[in-house]
């Protein structure tokens, strides 16, 4: 029989006890949200060789071998590893990053696999063996459709693009191509003018819309970012920053959070929790300063 030391001994590698027998779920993690046919071949043979023959999918992403017996782990972990797939994402910290479709998605307004694979690199095996007070889960969005549900995420990111309105350049038509595509209603012609209230979204879907270029596509894509979001017996909705910021600032945004996260929560509290405790202006004040990045090594280092 295994003993509990055994079956926490191996949690951290990404291998969970099936309820009721001795055999493991291993989960391997795939970079930038994307498994290549050549991954899903090796997954199936390990599954077929160091498993059950059994492969499900967990909510992050990650394929799941079920039934890998404890004495078979390290087998599998290098039967994988030679095929460049890895098993993890468990524990209190850096878990899986994952992303929409929105890199071949019609309403995706940038590369989203193409970020989380730098994420992934930069911080999911960059920060492996740097401890949080609790998980951190990072969801990366295409657009406001929100199917990554990146406000639902510790850090989550969602691509915008804010509509450049040329009023000069509006004939105000009878049919306004932009009026008529916009899903959130937001566009509408007054007077022989379009307007866009203060509904809009800044989904993108109405840009290069206008035949006439009144409502342009080259405006550049802004992000919301949402922190602090969690799902499951405690929810929490994401607060939003309180500004739009440029692709240049989501990787500080996003490791100051972390830093942050670090040296503010308490053990076993989400960063949410945190937040709420002491209060998102104090959060903004330091994620939107360098006096956190300064202080990088130091903070790690606790």
């Amino acid at each position: 029989m295994l003993k509990p030391e055994q079956i926490a001994s191996v949690k951290g590698r990404g291998f969970l006890i099936n309820r009721g027998t001795e055999c493991f779920s291993g989960r391997l993690v795939c970079a930038g949200a994307v498994f290549t046919a050549a991954d899903l071949r090796t997954i199936s043979e390990i599954a077929e060789k160091f498993g059950s023959g059994k492969v499900t999918f967990t909510s992050r992403l990650s394929a799941e071998i079920v039934g890998i017996p404890f004495e078979q782990i390290d087998a599998a972990c290098d039967y994988a590893a030679e095929r460049g797939l890895y098993f993890g994402g468990t524990g209190a910290k850096i878990r899986p990053v994952t992303a929409c479709k929105g890199t071949t998605c019609v309403y995706g307004n940038y590369d989203t696999q193409a970020l989380a694979k730098e994420l992934h690199e930069k911080y999911y095996v960059g920060w492996a063996n740097v401890k949080l007070p609790h998980k951190f889960k990072i969801g990366i969005g295409g657009c406001p459709n929100s199917c990554m549900k990146p406000s639902l995420n510790d850090f989550g990111i969602e691509g915008h693009r804010v509509p450049i309105f040329d009023e000069d350049t509006c004939r105000g038509c009878k049919v306004c191509m932009v009026e008529k595509s916009c899903p959130s209603k937001a566009a509408h012609v007054e007077n022989g003018k379009l307007h866009i209230d203060e509904k809009c979204l800044a989904c993108g879907v109405c840009t290069g819309k206008c035949p006439f270029k009144a409502v342009r596509h080259e405006s550049p894509v802004v992000y919301r970012i949402y922190v602090g979001g969690t799902w499951g017996k405690q929810t929490r909705m994401g607060t939003p920053l309180s500004r739009f910021v440029t692709r240049a600032e989501i990787e500080p945004l996003l490791e100051k959070t972390m830093l942050w996260f670090k040296e503010n929560a308490m053990p076993k509290e989400r960063l949410g929790k945190a937040i709420d405790r002491l209060g998102i202006e104090k959060f903004e004040h330091d994620v939107f300063s360098d006096e956190l990045l300064n202080r990088r090594e130091e903070i790690l280092t606790k």
